[in-house]
């Protein structure tokens, strides 16, 4: 089992060590077996490649590589380098949002500093055959740590209000909020619109689709320089 990384540079090195390989390739080094399809196993991917680099949060709510303050986040793509999918962030709170503030939020936190590790993984490629792409440090600029806060700021304020009903995934320029649960009895305390206590669907915060590609995109053009 490979041990945390000491620096980011490590960490980095790490990534580029991996990268072109296939995710079976990969899980016959470290000794994981490989599901024949993910539908059963959304998370397997992630837990592979944080194993691989040597994570060590689990399912603790710190940063997946808490000394270095970097969290880890796997991105889908398409041949042509596309996010096939939103990026799960964090649970949303549904109680207590009244007052919080986007510094001190869990979201603000998680994306300070973001490792992407790109996986070629279109639906038609086997799990075994999906192949990881180059990792790369990100950060959120002034303009993009500003679309972030006002998304979770807006949001938070509808959750505050008792307005969970009124959130669709259209909500938001870069994040949305939208139901994480494994199936709907998963229920969980939040605040009617009368501001009494109900029970719902937990929520999720995810980055949508079209500023992950922006991010990639801008990586892209930074290797190509």
């Amino acid at each position: 089992m490979p041990t945390s990384p000491a620096s980011v540079t490590e960490l980095l090195e790490r990534c580029a060590l991996i990268a072109g390989l296939t995710l079976g390739q990969l899980a016959a080094q470290l000794q994981v077996p490989v599901p024949a399809d993910l539908r059963r196993e959304k998370g397997w991917t992630g837990q592979l490649l944080e194993m691989a680099l040597g994570a060590t949060a689990g399912s603790q709510a710190v940063q997946d590589f808490p000394e270095l303050a970097v969290e880890l986040k796997t991105l889908p793509i398409n041949q042509y380098g596309k996010p096939l999918e939103s990026t799960y962030v964090c649970v949303a709170p549904l109680t207590g949002a009244t007052g919080q503030q986007w510094q001190e939020s869990w979201v603000c936190r998680k994306l300070s500093q973001v490792l992407w590790l790109p996986i070629l993984a279109e639906r038609h490629i086997a799990p075994a055959e999906r192949i990881i792409g180059q990792g790369f440090l990100w950060q959120p600029s002034p303009s993009e740590a500003a679309l972030l806060q006002q998304d979770w700021e807006e949001l938070m304020e509808l959750i505050a209000f008792g307005r969970l009903d009124q959130i669709k995934g259209a909500h938001g320029k870069v994040l949305q909020l939208r139901p994480k649960a494994a199936d709907s009895k998963a229920l969980t305390a939040a605040i009617g619109p009368d501001g009494s206590p109900i029970q719902s669907l937990p929520r999720g915060f995810y980055l949508k689709t079209q500023f992950t590609a922006a991010i990639l995109q801008q990586q892209f053009a930074l290797a190509h320089r």
